[in-house]
Parts: C-alpha cells; structure tokens; sequence
C-alpha cells in the first residue's frame, strides 16, 4: 500500500481529508492485551502527527502509515488505485478477494474457503499437536506442506516425533501377576529349594497367589459387591446372587474338601457334608455373624430378575448405624491359610501322594486333577470378582490352562455317559468293548494353551481313534473355558463344526455340565 510520499501516490491523502460531517471513525481490531503488552483503558488522544512523549518525527510517519493501513482494511472503498487488480474486468481467481471483502490479513483460518496459509508462527505452535497424531486432516496437510519448506521446523518436528516415542502408554499400575513366578524362578535356579512345589501343584499356587493379590487391597465396600455366580446343572443355567466375600467363603468350604483328604482340618467341622454345593450352602448358612453381614445369598435361574416389593407409600426411615464390618483379613485369611497349608502338605508328601484318590461330590479325582480343578475354580471366581469391581483378570499361563483343558477332555466321555443315563443324551451308536476303538469326535481348541484331543463318544472305557473320526468341534480357548465355567450357553460357544451335529450337541452340553457352584 503506498502512503504519501511514496513512489505511486496520486490520490489525496484520506486520512488527513476531512471526512463527511457525522461520519465516525471505526476502529482497526486490537490484540489482546497480553499479547501487545498493555492493557486496554483510555488512551490520551494526541494529535495526528505529533510524535509521542519522547519520540521522534519518523515515528510520528510510521504512526500515520500504520493508521492509514488500518483505515484502507477497514474502508475498501476508499482504496487506492494501486491496489485494484491489473485486469479490472476479470473475474477474480481462487486465492484472491473480491469487492467488499473484509478478510483481515493476519487470518490463520486453516481449512475456511479462501483463507491465506497460516504464518510461520502459527504453524510451528501445531507442532507438537502434529506429533501427537492430534490434528484435524486439513491441519496436517499444511504442517506436512510447510515442513516440506521450512528446514528449521523440520528438524523440530524430527525432535517432536522422538519425543512422542519416549512417552510411555497407560499401563496398569499394579505389578504383573507373573512376577512372583519369575522372581521364585530366579531365585530357584540359583539356589534350588530342599522341598519344591510339586510341579502338578503349580497352577493352583499361581492362581491363588493371584486372587489373593487381587482381594488384598479390598475394603468392605468391595467385599460387599454383588457376585453373581453362574453354572450349568445338566440341563439349564442356574444364576445364584452373592457378594464378594461369599465367594471367598465358597471357595473356603471347597478346598477343604481337598484339604481335610490329605489330613487338614475341616472348617465346618465333624459330620459336615461332602459335595461342593452341599458345603457351600452349610457354610453361608452357619457362616460367623462378622461374615454374615458382608454376604447375601439368593439361587435364581440364569437370566431371571429378582422379584420386586410390593409398591407401598414411602415411610420416613431413621438413618442406619455406620457399619463396622470386619477387615479384609477376617474374611480373606482362612482361605488363604488353609491353601499355603496344603501347598505345604503335598510338598512335604512327596510324589506318591499325586494319585491319592478323594471323594469329589457324585465322583471321585486323583488329588493331582483336584488341585487342578480348584486352580481353574480360583480363576473363574477371581474372574467374576473382577468384574464385580470393575477390574482386569488375565487367563492363567498358557501352559497351566493347556493341563485343564486336558483335563476336561479326559472327564467328557464320563459325563457323556452320565448324561445317556439321565436321558439328557442321545444313546450310543455302538455298544463297543473296553479297549476298542470307537466313534470319536475330535476337539480342537484355539489359542494359547489349545490343542487337539479326541473324545470317544460312544463308551467311557472305548478308546478314541482319529480313524473313527465323526464330528469336528473347534472353539476359542477363552470361550471353552466359559463353557466349563457354566458362563456361556453351549451352542453359543461354537468357533467351528463339522459333521455329525447330534454328537457335537452331546459333548457341547456334557461340556458345560462339567460346571458347578
């Protein structure tokens, strides 16, 4: 824009032109304050011309050329004859503005039609939104463009960038539930212990050191937490409410069961029942009154809400005392007690005692298998308590989840033939002899800790064979377990089949049988 004065003036001046009578003067747009370094008030009126206290004649002009400027923004009208395009009748190109446009030109807009690209100074201030991946798309094709350009910030986007990579994601802060197994094995491998864990023991070492861990740091809030106990009765879902701390009383009374086989003492004392859900139900129903007023107890069938109250007028209710419940080590210690004590018992038994047989409900399990039952059963409560408090829980170690699923397929051919007997099956085919093989259906199992087992179908003593393969079942290794958990429906667990689907629906329900309280 040229002043007076300068080469190119033929116009008069208009700031000094006396303007129409009446007319005001709008004022150019002001930067904030803390940006132009004073604060906004009333400023003493000088006149044009006169330089400020202290200043001199050519800032008196720069003064007039700034005001000019901001009056021509403002008013253009009143532009000069320089600043019209060369070509009056042509249209106006993208990029450029047309009569009556009041675009600033200090506009950093990015994306707006026919905004200017932002200054230096703006672009280099997205920077560090850039390299967080933060910006929009029309934000990052213009830094992309500029960097293309501008050297000095590229070599700032190349720090930025190596900055991002050194910060660290989210992580949980608790420690890793394989850290006492890691730190044990180091310690081990440098000074082996006189008296190992027997290595069949293992898994239910680590899956109540993990429970333990997780209901450690829990108050009575938390071991108040409804828990919703789920399993597969042979021929239904059943669904019973509890709280945390019945959980952990449950799981009290069922390792005792394990416990008091290899001479332990019994919780529930002499004359006390024998299956798992009959001691369940002695114990909540004898529980100590510390614990009784952490639990509540009530078996619903799966799915089904629990009744209403009667609608009735509301009646003011005196405010309830403050609860003083028992810690969590009241209700925490005598489970994790009794299972150090029988970890201790079979270290100190030696190997023999592996095969030892116990009295496991309606059937009986070599104490190896039982151990491992109850290592899959502190797993899937520790699951459900999870969930109850809104907290992560990992599946066990591939190698520990491949020995129950193992084990699993060695107890469906019992539970195909118990069911055959309740008439929850279809009947066998064949009536093989011991030792013959017979029908079999091959079960596949994805995953870490999977695998490939084959299940005879026709006779518990029949021996599986993949030549007499009939069906093939492949299912998720973490659905598979929420099968035998009684978690899921049978025939919604389903990855893949193949074959014959009366004998893949008969080991899908002896599967989800094999759950229980």
């Amino acid at each position: 824009m040229s002043g007076p004065g300068e080469p190119g003036h033929t116009g008069p001046d208009d700031s000094d032109a006396p303007g129409p009578a009446g007319r005001p003067r709008i004022p150019a747009p002001r930067p904030p304050a803390e940006d132009g370094g004073h604060w906004p008030g009333p400023a003493p009126v000088r006149p044009r011309g006169v330089p400020a206290q202290g200043g001199s004649p050519e800032a008196a002009g720069a003064e007039k050329r700034h005001t000019e400027s901001e009056t021509d923004a403002l008013n253009p009208t009143t532009a000069r004859p320089e600043e019209e395009p060369a070509a009056a009748d042509a249209p106006p190109g993208p990029g450029t503005r047309g009569e009556g446009d009041a675009v600033s030109a200090d506009s950093d807009v990015i994306g707006a039609p026919d905004a200017p690209a932002p200054s230096h100074h703006v672009l280099k201030s997205m920077l560090g939104a850039w390299a967080l991946a933060a910006c929009s798309a029309e934000e990052i094709a213009v830094v992309d463009h500029h960097l293309g350009q501008c050297l000095t910030c590229a070599e700032e986007a190349v720090r930025l960038r190596r900055a991002v990579g050194l910060l660290h994601v989210e992580e949980n802060l608790d420690l890793n539930p394989q850290l006492r197994s890691r730190v044990l094995a180091g310690c081990l491998g440098r000074r082996p212990a006189g008296i190992p864990v027997p290595e069949w023991a293992a898994p239910y070492d680590a899956e109540a050191t993990r429970l333990d861990a997780l209901i450690g740091d829990m108050g009575e809030a938390e071991l108040r937490a409804p828990v919703a106990l789920r399993w597969f009765d042979g021929e239904r879902a059943r669904l019973r409410d509890t709280t945390v701390a019945g959980v952990i009383g449950h799981l009290l009374t069922v390792d005792s069961i394990v416990a008091t086989a290899v001479g332990l003492p019994d919780p529930l004392g002499p004359g006390a029942p024998t299956g798992p859900l009959a001691r369940t139900k002695a114990y909540w129903r004898a529980e100590p009154a510390h614990v009784a007023q952490l639990t509540r107890h009530g078996e619903r069938p799966h799915g089904l809400r629990p009744p209403r109250a009667a609608s009735r007028p509301a009646t003011p209710r005196p405010p309830e005392p403050p609860r003083t419940g028992p810690g969590q080590e009241a209700i925490r210690g005598p489970w994790r007690d009794q299972g150090r004590a029988l970890l201790r018992t079979v270290s100190f038994a030696g190997r023999g005692i592996s095969q030892l047989s116990l009295p496991y409900g309606e059937f009986a399990l070599p104490l190896r298998d039982a151990l491992l039952d109850r290592a899959f059963e502190c797993w899937v409560h520790g699951v459900d308590i999870a969930e109850a408090v809104s907290y992560p829980y990992k599946p066990p170690a591939a190698a520990h989840l491949n020995l129950r699923i193992d084990l699993c397929a060695r107890l469906l051919p019992r539970a195909l033939a118990e069911r055959r007997q309740a008439g929850l099956a279809s009947p066998p085919h064949h009536l093989g002899r011991a030792g013959v093989p017979s029908r079999t259906l091959h079960l596949e199992v994805e995953g870490h800790g999977g695998g490939h087992w084959y299940i005879a179908l026709d006779s518990p003593t029949a021996t599986a064979s993949p030549d007499e393969q009939v069906a093939h079942l492949v299912l998720d290794r973490e659905e598979f377990c929420r099968l035998v958990a009684g978690h899921v429906p049978p025939l919604d667990a389903v990855a893949g089949q193949l074959g014959d689907p009366e004998a893949i629906r008969d080991v899908l329900y002896a599967t989800a049988s094999l759950s229980r309280l």
